[in-house]
């Protein structure tokens, strides 16, 4: 997918969340239509990092642009389940245990230092992950992709797995570490179980475009991490100090908005013009 393309369907995607977020306001009134926009806007911000690693991901295996297009067909498939299965055993302990919030919370900030202090363009490990090592002890690996295939015969007529299922075998599992991070940062701002699967499946919809957009502007957004890690941090604080200080959505709006805002013109800036 062409860097234009892949613009034109980014914004197509965008208008269509932003066409959301006004029906939301209409309909269910402003209250509702903050926490959907400021909800959309985080779990969209941890996509564009979750990509980030996909990219990596594509890289350690080797995958081309034509195998790449396939894998992302899965992995966007495997995050709108996780985030079903996620939202819904979500709901299911904030009801049982409402003081599981806090672990939310120290979830999130722990997960906000460790995305911090990781180099960005540090390679992915594959070798380690444990689907990874069960695919490979449960099936003889071909030594090169076979097209797009999962699975070959040999001329015994022996089953063979292809590296295309390692790829989307990591995919998947980077796809339930996400969940767990952008679940509860979406229940920091809202509990209401329609806003947080709306905001987080035309987030995920969009992810192909926005790959292909980011593939191709790989080392434009050098400081978004630092700004995605930021936003986790903010909401798990706010998560865990609700009940002694309310943060408000237009608050936490404009926190998620500026630290986009900073993050991004901050990585326009020339590494050069940075250190003259």
């Amino acid at each position: 997918m062409s860097s234009s393309h892949a613009l034109k369907w980014v914004v197509i995607w965008f208008l269509l969340a932003m066409a959301t977020a006004g029906g939301v306001f209409y309909f269910a009134g402003r209250q509702h239509g903050i926490e959907f926009l400021t909800c959309y806007l985080i779990e969209w911000t941890l996509s564009i990092d979750n990509l980030f690693v996909f990219l990596m991901i594509f890289r350690a295996f080797g995958v081309d642009d034509h195998r790449q297009l396939r894998a992302l067909e899965w992995g966007i498939i495997g995050a709108i389940v996780m985030r079903i299965v996620f939202i819904m055993l979500g709901l299911a302990l904030v009801s049982l245990f409402e003081p599981v919030l806090y672990v939310f919370g120290a979830l999130l900030i722990y997960s906000a230092v460790k995305m911090a202090l990781e180099k960005r363009d540090q390679a992915v490990d594959v070798s380690h992950n444990v689907l990874v090592r069960w695919a490979q002890k449960a099936f003889r690996i071909t030594p090169g992709f076979v097209g797009d295939r999962f699975f070959v015969r040999d001329l015994q007529g022996g089953l063979m797995a292809t590296p295309m299922l390692l790829v989307v075998l990591v995919i998947e599992s980077s796809d339930i570490m996400f969940a767990i991070d952008s679940i509860p940062a979406a229940f920091a701002i809202t509990r209401q179980p329609l806003i947080i699967f709306v905001a987080n499946m035309l987030a995920i919809l969009g992810l192909r475009s926005l790959y292909f957009l980011l593939a191709h502007a790989d080392r434009s957004f050098r400081y978004l991490r630092l700004g995605v890690s930021f936003i986790l941090a903010f909401v798990g604080f706010k998560m865990i100090v609700e009940k002694v200080f309310h943060v408000n959505v237009y608050l936490s709006l404009g926190v998620v908005i500026g630290t986009l805002a900073i993050s991004v013109l901050a990585s326009m800036i020339p590494e050069k013009a940075k250190s003259s």
